[in-house]
């Protein structure tokens, strides 16, 4: 529970995805192998742990993990779990392909976790997530803390720290920003989609390591 007053939005989708019958990510990402590069790596083959650091790239399907350390560990069942973090003053990164579209989830924060028992990816600090159409950004939530939930198909967004602002994280106004595109018109003339977007967002190139 939030110690703090914060508003917290609950989305089925960033643009009525539950209307669309659309889910968040490629479901058989689940079910694909992990792939793990990095300088080094140590593995305890009893315990199920492996921790990677340096320059860490996990791909998993269609999804994409870049952070400075990472510790994954398997459960007897097979799930396995994910906690990647950056280096210091710096943030961790995720991309991931939406089923059945030319869609891409993307996200930044100080530390990213995934479960892959319920299949929950959760940003945590200065957390911001993002659907692109293409390469461009069509939605863009931001907040302390996102929670996104591919069986669910929906993403809480928190807007302050549980404990407050820290030196590295910052409450701040302790509010949730957003900003979502309409409903794309198929039937609409190309002149009238390319109107100038409202807000100039982060460029997808500038969050890369």
């Amino acid at each position: 529970m939030l110690k703090f007053f914060s508003l917290k939005l609950v989305l089925v989708g960033l643009v009525c995805l539950s209307a669309q019958g659309m889910v968040w990510a490629e479901k058989a990402d689940k079910n694909k192998p992990l792939n793990l590069e990095a300088d080094s790596a140590r593995f305890d083959d009893v315990q199920k742990i492996m921790v990677a650091e340096g320059a860490v790239v996990v791909t998993k399907g269609t999804m994409v993990l870049r952070a400075a350390r990472l510790e994954q560990r398997e459960d007897p069942q097979g799930n396995q779990f994910l906690v990647a973090t950056p280096q210091a003053g710096g943030t961790a990164f995720f991309r991931q392909k939406r089923e059945g579209l030319d869609e891409f989830m993307e996200g930044e924060a100080e530390r990213i976790e995934y479960d892959g028992k319920v299949d929950v990816l959760k940003l945590t600090g200065r957390a911001v997530m993002r659907r692109l159409r293409g390469s461009a950004v069509a939605d863009e939530a931001t907040g302390y803390q996102i929670v996104f939930n591919n069986l669910t198909e929906t993403m809480n967004v928190n807007g302050a720290a549980a404990t407050g602002a820290t030196a590295s994280t910052p409450a701040g106004s302790g509010r949730v920003r957003m900003v979502l595109s309409p409903k794309l018109d198929k039937t609409a003339s190309p002149a009238s989609s390319d109107a100038a977007p409202a807000l100039l967002l982060k460029s997808v190139e500038s969050l890369k390591p």
